[in-house]
């Protein structure tokens, strides 16, 4: 079978798992794509280009699978006399309506930030099978759409978010996750390291972790630190205050392009406090869980799905205060816990090679469906 995937933003997580997805899978897999920046303007803009691209290949697909950052009517419109008759699959990995965004982004206050979530909202309409990465993304944005449409004034469609609801179903992220086996090195301090390895973004809640390392030192609690992850020209003022008052506890303070080193850093950290006040699956936690990092992690979200239900009064912390206690505790056992295996093979599951098999099938029944 032959398969199209756009990707007007191909970057981080999308590319990891659209790279992924082609390498791993039986099929014929060829992605048309954009590069992963300026993401508002690939949400309204690459179905014109990615459809362009489309036009003027020779690729003809039994199925195009899209991501969430396309506008999925937009490109069927434009490549009507190509792409008619093929069944789409589109794959969540976030969507704009139940994502947090931040409140110093102009276009909060201008309302335009609506403009984002009806182009998912649509591009799920126009697709024959809409995927999404977690149980916790498909429930939030089936719940949100009536709310989301009434804020319209008329011919809403309400009726249309339960067709939407028949033709969802939950294919989690692939990942790549193997590979890290060969980089496995482990802590190099008799002290815990805390370990961030996600974007320097509001969404992910910096001032929350850095508050409890801030505190952690102030009341003598010995630590390292790795922070790892992608930051762009403006990233919260945090990360530039933690630099200065955890400086003598810093081990590595940066995005690391090098996929062996960052494998590297992420075995020699102990200890994963999560603060995101948004993750529909939690792409960068599975890496480091794999790398038997200990994960604490809100009872919320995406995140109970990462940890075996016997072992959830362990890892998932409910308030800000009980972060600050397990967290304190896990340093404290820090020897106990590094000669333990961690939850690794539960995570596991998510390793291509357990995946792909899942990702295949599924859609050759979307293309077997037309």
């Amino acid at each position: 079978m032959k398969i199209l995937l756009l990707e007007p933003f191909l970057g981080g997580s999308h590319k990891r798992w659209a790279e992924g997805y082609q390498q791993y899978s039986r099929h014929e897999v060829q992605i048309l794509h954009l590069k992963g920046r300026h993401w508002k303007w690939r949400m309204f803009g690459g179905a014109v280009s990615l459809a362009e691209q489309f036009l003027n290949s020779t690729f003809q697909p039994d199925l195009i699978l899209a991501t969430d950052m396309l506008d999925v009517s937009t490109f069927l419109g434009l490549a009507r006399q190509k792409a008619a008759g093929i069944p789409v699959a589109t794959y969540f990995h976030e969507n704009q309506i139940t994502y947090p965004w931040s409140p110093d982004d102009p276009d909060v206050a201008l309302h335009r930030n609506i403009q984002y979530g009806f182009i998912n909202y649509t591009s799920a309409l126009a697709s024959s099978k809409v995927l999404f990465n977690s149980p916790y993304h498909q429930h939030t944005f089936l719940e949100s759409l009536p709310a989301f449409l009434k804020q319209f004034p008329d011919a809403r469609s309400l009726n249309r978010v339960g067709e939407i609801a028949q033709k969802s179903m939950v294919l989690p992220l692939g990942l790549s996750l193997a590979w890290m086996d060969a980089h496995e090195a482990r802590p190099m301090y008799p002290e815990a390291t805390l370990l961030w390895n996600h974007r320097w973004e509001y969404d992910k809640n910096p001032e929350f972790f850095f508050r409890q390392l801030f505190r952690l030192k102030d009341e003598g609690h010995r630590f390292r630190l790795i922070v790892l992850g992608e930051s762009y020209r403006q990233f919260p003022p945090v990360f530039d205050e933690a630099r200065k008052r955890l400086g003598d506890e810093i081990i590595h303070f940066g995005y690391v392009e090098e996929p062996g080193e960052y494998a590297r850093l992420l075995w020699q950290a102990d200890i994963l406090p999560v603060t995101s006040r948004q993750d529909f699956f939690g792409g960068s936690i599975v890496e480091a869980i794999y790398c038997r990092c200990f994960p604490l992690l809100p009872n919320r979200l995406a995140y109970p799905m990462h940890i075996p239900a016997d072992k959830q009064a362990t890892h998932l912390y409910h308030s800000e205060e009980g972060l600050y206690e397990k967290l304190a505790e896990a340093l404290h056992h820090i020897e106990k816990i590094r000669q333990q295996d961690g939850i690794r093979h539960f995570v596991a599951q998510y390793d291509w090679s357990n995946l792909v098999h899942e990702y295949d099938g599924i859609l050759e029944n979307v293309a077997a469906a037309k």
